[in-house]
């Protein structure tokens, strides 16, 4: 079994107004020092081992888990840990 590890965040110069919000929210609350908030999504997914395995995850990710016109993502394969 593989553990896959998916990041989805806005592209450079796509507005964040989530991102901005939290950003005020922080300096309010005493964190001046963020000068930048962005907000993304982390997908955890448990795949059975296959030798497509990157291919088929690019295709997941270009098909639903994100969207490739505003959207950039990046992933990561390791061997999932067995409990």
């Amino acid at each position: 079994m593989k553990k896959v590890t998916v990041h989805v965040t806005l592209k450079q110069g796509v507005l964040d107004p989530q991102g901005k919000a939290i950003q005020t929210s922080l300096h309010s609350l005493g964190f001046p020092e963020v000068e930048e908030a962005r907000v993304g999504k982390y997908i955890e997914l448990t795949m059975e081992d296959d030798a497509d395995i990157e291919a088929r995850v690019k295709a997941m990710c270009d098909k639903l888990l994100a969207n490739p016109v505003i959207e950039d993502y990046r992933f990561n394969v390791e061997e999932a840990v067995q409990s």
